[in-house]
């Protein structure tokens, strides 16, 4: 059987249907997002016991979960120190031109850098902070002098070497 709405009705049916991403999160969501964060090889018979759910219940919210974008991924943490990275470095890029060209081109060079984990654009006395693991000072030195003050654009860095780390987590209160 065919229906005929008009324009009017058909946007008012398209915006009343649930869209994955126009997915509201509920009590069951967010328990389901906080013991996948702290165990993300948890079975799925294990999580829908902890989270008091079915089986396929359980599977149908996380495969919804996954479609509307709240989980990006699953990754195992791995132990720096065991992997040769054990230094952690925080620097502050500031470049010499602050234009659509030199931004880019200073993205894509830390998107390629197998030693920079993160990097933020920032509002404030720098343009960009980036987080970097390498094995130890001499290595930094070389990821320095070898990658980063070579990227068109770069004026100065400050370099932050942690000493301690006190808190590091990936988990977000949901």
């Amino acid at each position: 059987m065919w229906y005929v709405y008009s324009p009017k009705k058909l946007t008012a049916r398209l915006e009343n249907r649930k869209m994955p991403n126009n997915l509201r999160l509920d009590d069951t969501d967010r328990r389901l997002l906080r013991v996948l964060q702290a165990d993300g090889r948890i079975s799925n018979s294990e999580l829908a016991e902890r989270c008091s759910l079915s089986a396929s219940a359980c599977s149908d919210r996380v495969r919804r979960l996954r479609e509307s974008g709240y989980i990006t991924g699953f990754a195992a943490v791995l132990d720096p120190e065991k992997v040769g990275r054990a230094l952690l470095i925080f620097v502050e890029v500031v470049l010499d031109r602050t234009t659509p060209e030199v931004f880019e081109t200073f993205a894509a060079a830390a998107r390629r850098a197998p030693d920079v984990l993160e990097c933020h654009m920032v509002a404030g006395g720098f343009d960009y902070l980036l987080k970097a693991r390498v094995r130890d000072f001499a290595e930094y030195r070389k990821f320095l002098g070898e990658v980063l003050v070579r990227i068109p654009g770069v004026r100065e860095t400050r370099t932050y070497a942690v000493l301690e780390e006190v808190k590091s987590t990936t988990q977000l209160p949901v």
